[in-house]
């Protein structure tokens, strides 16, 4: 089995580095990489949604000789969550699990306000606050400036998607959260039940909206448990 790992806004592959390492045999993570961040920092960053769906969509396409299974961090669940929709609309049989991670139900729209369009210093204040980017990395001056473009792309897309309770997949959804995350509460994530055919899970960790990468093991003893359930 394949685990595709869609990363939040700004970050690429290497969040999901050490998780080969801990997942059970047999289960190969792959991480997309987005134009405008880490190895493609170069590169101009999606700024609308739809054709990043269809690029990544086209990618994860050409691996159907073996199954596989998605799961998006924050921004990554959205693009997870299309991707998985554009690969039904294919005919494509698409993952067999959905994995959603700190982020609000598709029809939930976002508790904070926009940031993406802030003067650079407040927008890398709230980016502080939110946490996500260590701190030495926001204090450096020239890598910020290569890196702001890029993550004022994915706060972007962030913001503005909002979809129906019409839009929905037909594999079914684990929905994972942190008790403390005041982005993505308890009631946004139980809210993705109404946007899948399948079944659906739902449970709380502790930690806030980054929860994954300062206590990640209950979290990934908890996909590994439906991951194997799901072959």
């Amino acid at each position: 089995m394949r685990l595709f790992c869609f990363p939040h806004a700004g970050a690429g592959p290497s969040a999901f580095r050490a998780w080969s390492r801990t997942l059970p045999a047999g289960v190969d993570v792959l991480a997309i990489q987005a134009p405008g961040r880490e190895a493609r920092l170069g590169e101009a960053p999606f700024q609308d949604l739809p054709p990043l769906v269809t690029g990544v969509a086209g990618a994860v396409g050409a691996y159907d000789d073996c199954p596989m299974a998605f799961f998006g961090h924050s921004l990554g669940a959205i693009v997870a969550f299309e991707v998985t929709r554009e690969l039904q609309r294919r005919g494509s049989d698409g993952p067999i699990r959905l994995f959603v991670c700190a982020c609000r139900a598709p029809h939930r729209a976002p508790r904070s306000p926009p940031i993406s369009g802030l003067p650079d210093a407040e927008f890398l204040e709230k980016l502080g606050r939110l946490g996500g980017t260590p701190h030495e990395i926001l204090g450096q001056d020239e890598l910020m400036a290569l890196l702001l473009p890029g993550l004022r792309a994915d706060f972007r897309l962030a913001e503005t998607y909002l979809t129906s309770t019409t839009a929905s997949v037909a594999c079914p959804i684990s929905a994972f959260g942190g008790r403390a995350d005041p982005e993505a509460t308890a009631e946004d994530l139980a809210g993705w039940a109404l946007h899948t055919t399948g079944g659906f899970q739902f449970r709380l960790f502790p930690g806030a909206h980054f929860f994954i990468f300062d206590e990640p093991a209950g979290m990934v003893e908890a996909l590994a448990i439906d991951l194997v359930g799901s072959r």
